[in-house]
């Protein structure tokens, strides 16, 4: 009796230990987000100030630590004394952790509200260690004497002074 049973068990076993092979190529490996957030808002801070202040409606973030902001992205960038003093907003935003750069793209704008300048562009990177934004594609800056279109173009981050690679045109206004 014992021997049948174990011929049970044997056979039992085997049945169920069998498999198909598995090709690998139909095995995908999962690339998305591996943390999704909402309503984002994060601060940046110098000596206990706030320096920026990043919100998004949406974060995605990846399993090499950067992040996508597909619903776009709005930064804003504070004095020492605490005044706003220069907006980013993009349609979507990302953020590459290894090179430590942010980057918009979409409808750009930069809005130095102190010195009442803003600038257009489709892409715009942001570096918070250079604290440096730039772009190499074409770039619009309304200041309130003039208007100056140009391809290329580097400022501080706080949009404050900047320099154009190629200036296509400037618009003196009559005013």
């Amino acid at each position: 009796m014992r021997l049948i049973v174990l011929a049970i068990a044997v056979v039992f076993g085997a049945f169920i230990s069998c498999r198909e092979d598995v090709d690998k190529r139909q095995l995908e490996i999962y690339e998305g987000p591996s943390r999704i957030g909402y309503d984002i808002v994060l601060h940046h801070s110098d000596s206990a100030i706030v320096r920026t202040k990043l919100m998004a409606d949406e974060q995605l973030e990846f399993q090499n630590g950067n992040l996508e902001f597909p619903e776009g992205i709005l930064i804003h960038f504070f004095e020492k004394d605490g005044e706003l003093s220069t907006t980013i907003r993009a349609d979507k935003g990302y953020y590459d952790r290894k090179n430590h750069l942010y980057r918009g793209e979409g409808d750009v704008q930069v809005h130095n509200l102190l010195k009442e300048q803003k600038l257009n562009s489709e892409e715009l990177f942001w570096d918070p260690g250079k604290k440096k934004i730039y772009t190499e594609k074409f770039v619009t800056v309304e200041e309130p004497s003039r208007i100056i279109k140009g391809t290329g173009m580097e400022a501080d981050e706080g949009f404050n002074e900047y320099t154009f690679t190629k200036v296509t045109g400037i618009i003196e206004n009559a005013f």
